[in-house]
């Protein structure tokens, strides 16, 4: 505790006083990533917090993640720091949208990025992670795919599955979908010897220079193994700066200078302490969508 401000120190006393699990994703700030218990993508922190003993869990994320949290552990209670960080690409899609795609392709299944809300789940058939959705597309029992709400991952699945026909609802990421073709070929004009590491989160344009298209936890891993000794980082900013820190004999690169999710920044050790002292913030679903939402989640955790 020696190395940690004030402010990290009070919520280690916090977090031992409740018996409280804290979960961050890797695009909040470094600092509070510090002081959580874990550090992992969206469906990992959901995972881990239904294994976990503690009855107290705060997750480090958005609104769609604390909902992924509580839908496989309802028995919990799960808090959010910030209610108002959310996902603009969640909130591209509504249940509606999936109801009226379900209508207009009834022989197809949906196939919904866990990057979304509880009722979009609900009425889904299955969720996928950004690591998952190749090998559960390729699984399904069907020959047309919906695919709910990131055009962006579901192109690049389609890409990579052709033997079934998507139809890709028109949602992206705000943060990755404006990272350009352009940016990408400057930094590698830049950095000529580095490889490029990228979420598929990004477009179809970006992506194709890949030396590694992959989830958060997969270019951090990539980015460990490799022998190269630069690289590119196609993702938020965050995982820049961790990889920076974690690897200083290579040299990490981010594209372009607005890789930034804004919610993701309203996650601060002020809302963190304030929540776990307060104990406030509760994530409540009503129990029907709890329970048809866990449902999709139960078919991709076991698929």
């Amino acid at each position: 505790m020696e190395n940690f401000n004030e402010l990290q120190q009070e919520i280690l006393r916090l977090k031992q006083k409740k018996n409280a699990l804290v979960l961050a994703h890797y695009y909040v700030p470094l600092e509070v990533q510090d002081v959580a218990d874990a550090v992992c993508d969206s469906f990992a922190m959901a995972q881990r917090a239904a294994r976990a003993p503690e009855d107290l869990i705060v997750i480090c994320g958005v609104r769609f993640m604390g909902e992924s949290a509580k839908i496989l552990s309802p028995e919990k209670t799960v808090l959010l720091p910030s209610p108002d960080a959310g996902c603009p690409m969640a909130d591209m899609v509504t249940r509606e949208d999936v109801l009226r795609l379900k209508r207009e392709h009834p022989g197809a299944q949906v196939m919904c990025y866990v990057n979304s809300s509880a009722a979009v789940k609900a009425v889904s058939d299955v969720c996928c992670t950004s690591s998952s959705a190749l090998r559960i597309a390729k699984a399904l029992p069907c020959d047309e795919i919906i695919f709910v709400p990131d055009k962006h991952l579901g192109s690049y699945v389609a890409g990579n599955v052709p033997e079934k026909t998507f139809w890709l609802h028109d949602g992206f990421c705000p943060t990755h979908h404006k990272i350009a073709e352009a940016d990408v070929l400057a930094a590698k004009k830049a950095h000529p010897a580095a490889v490029f590491a990228v979420h598929p989160e990004c477009g179809e344009d970006v992506v194709k220079h890949g030396d590694l298209v992959g989830s958060t936890a997969e270019i951090l891993d990539f980015a460990r193994k490799t022998d190269a000794p630069e690289i590119l980082i196609g993702t938020e900013s965050e995982i820049v700066e961790r990889l920076r820190r974690e690897l200083p004999g290579k040299k990490i690169y981010g594209v372009g200078s607005s890789f930034v999710c804004p919610n993701m920044k309203k996650v601060t050790l002020e809302a963190l302490c304030e929540c776990l002292r307060d104990e406030k913030y509760k994530v409540e679903l009503p129990p029907a969508e709890l329970n048809a939402a866990r449902v999709s989640l139960d078919k991709m955790v076991n698929s």
